[in-house]
């Protein structure tokens, strides 16, 4: 079985994916969906399938917003408690 990088970019991405959605943990899940997406927009431009690389990178900018409204909502739980 001869694979090139384009064939284990792909399953790469898709693993990912895959995984991502095994986790309890929603930080986890994101972090994981994010990468297996930033690998399947990779995968997708690499093929020249835009609607794949527009979709993937979509659904990647809605984990980066919510990992970074997480964090947010952390720190301004921590800075009440501190208070």
């Amino acid at each position: 079985m001869d694979m090139n990088v384009v064939e284990i970019m792909g399953y790469a991405a898709s693993i990912m994916v895959a995984i991502s959605l095994t986790m309890k943990d929603i930080k986890k899940l994101r972090v994981i969906n994010f990468i297996g997406c930033a690998l399947f927009a990779i995968y997708g431009t690499m093929i020249g399938a835009w609607p794949v690389v527009v979709t993937n990178g979509f659904i990647a900018c809605v984990n980066v917003y919510f990992l970074t409204k997480m964090k947010q909502e952390k720190k301004a739980a921590e800075l009440q408690n501190a208070a």
